[in-house]
């Protein structure tokens, strides 16, 4: 692909809709990007070029211009001593070295404006660059608060998940340590007076609950 086509291609291409229609947009605006830093380098190159080429022919033109007033200045010369043959020869060299000059003009032209065209596409496409690189650091920035924000949740959730069950162990925990406790204030008490009297008293019912059990069983005399 010539420099010119894919510069084409870059400065017409909408940004917006390539990154709308990306699968992965950040990657492609990476892609963008790096492309664009290419071509930029491509006609920065070209262009020095150019202006190199035509700085050679502004100075062969120089050296020709001059060789052209040289033989103007010899044929009037000639003239002036009346040699007319020789003016006829020195006029004949100094048209040739005009038409020298006007060609190198032409040709200076032409790179004149391709240069022009150059440095008017390099400031197109570093404005375009500008914005995908903004473009880039926007989506880089959506990228990062995303994955941020993704994590904050997860880690929410297995807290929140990690919380939960360490307030049931705390609480099994405290459970047990009440009955444990509670075990320890019984064990081994001696039973008060109320207690004894009630136990005796209990003891009793059951006595004369299981004398009526074994009366009844008895055959009639």
């Amino acid at each position: 692909m010539g420099i010119f086509t894919r510069f084409a291609d870059i400065v017409s291409s909408n940004i917006n809709a390539m990154l709308d229609r990306a699968e992965d947009p950040e990657k492609m605006i990476k892609m963008m990007v790096r492309e664009m830093e290419d071509t930029l380098v491509e006609l920065k190159s070209s262009c020095a070029g150019v202006i190199a080429d035509r700085k050679k022919l502004e100075r062969r033109l120089d050296e020709i211009a001059s060789q052209r007033d040289l033989w103007a200045e010899r044929a009037d010369l000639a003239v002036a001593r009346g040699r007319d043959d020789l003016a006829r020869e020195a006029l004949l060299e100094k048209r040739r070295f005009g038409e020298l000059v006007e060609t190198l003009q032409a040709e200076i032209a032409d790179h004149s404006g391709l240069i022009e065209q150059y440095h008017g596409d390099i400031q197109e496409l570093e404005q375009k660059l500008t914005t995908a690189k903004e473009k880039k650091r926007i989506l880089v920035q959506r990228h990062k608060r995303a994955s941020g924000k993704k994590r904050a949740q997860s880690d929410i959730r297995r807290m929140d998940s990690v919380d939960t069950m360490r307030r049931f162990e705390d609480l099994e925990r405290r459970i047990d340590s009440m009955e444990a406790e509670a075990d320890m204030v019984n064990f081994g008490k001696q039973p008060t007076l109320d207690e004894e009297f009630d136990n005796l008293a209990t003891d009793d019912e059951i006595e004369r609950e299981l004398a009526e059990m074994k009366a009844a069983r008895k055959p009639a005399a």
